[in-house]
């Protein structure tokens, strides 16, 4: 399929928020987050770029699935570093194992159902931390309401990561066409989300 001028402006604006999240928006942080957030955003920027540059045949990359990985378990990663601090370390070696997971099981040749469900269980888990805690926190009062817009950019980019994975295992939800007609517009609104919570939550 290919891409529309209009595509390449949702993506550019993705790029752009992407861009100033990583420059403006993770101030004031220590360390571990800013580098989880950086990180995020910065792989959503690149992935923006290469989007624009390269068109979708760059889906089309067996990388794709452990990219997508990347985003919601560096996120959540800062959120839980940030917000509960008793669940850092264990979530810190969750984080680590399930992305060896999944590197493992995308570049090793297997015909079961296992890299299917190391998929499901790594967004599964990255993907509710991100939709739920936010929420939580803004119920709490512990941050702004606005907080929650967040959980709004977990709850898309949890949506995204499944159908890109699924699409790459070879049992997609949606047709082809179908995912790349909507995959611009909701890379754009996940990251808008995302970057309306931190700034104004």
């Amino acid at each position: 399929m290919k891409m529309t001028a209009l595509d390449r402006v949702l993506l550019l604006g993705t790029v752009l928020l992407s861009a100033y999240q990583i420059v403006v928006g993770i101030d004031n942080l220590s360390t571990v987050p800013i580098i989880a957030y950086t990180i995020a955003f910065g792989v959503l920027l690149v992935a923006g770029l290469l989007l624009i540059i390269l068109g979708f045949d760059v889906l089309d990359s067996p990388v794709v699935v452990i990219v997508s990985t990347i985003i919601p378990l560096a996120l959540s990663l800062g959120l839980i570093w940030e917000h509960l601090a008793s669940y850092r370390t264990p979530y810190l070696i969750f984080t680590i194992i399930g992305f060896a997971a999944v590197i493992l099981t995308r570049l090793l040749p297997m015909q079961n159902k296992l890299p299917t469900i190391t998929i499901a269980i790594v967004h599964g888990i990255s993907g509710m931390i991100i939709f739920l805690l936010p929420i939580m926190l803004s119920v709490q009062g512990v941050t702004k309401p606005a907080f929650s817009f967040v959980s709004i950019g977990g709850a898309l980019i949890g949506i995204e990561g499944l159908l890109l994975s699924f699409f790459k295992t070879g049992k997609p939800i949606l047709s082809r066409d179908m995912n790349l007609r909507i995959f611009p517009g909701l890379l754009l609104l996940t990251t808008l989300f995302f970057v309306a919570g931190f700034k104004l939550g």
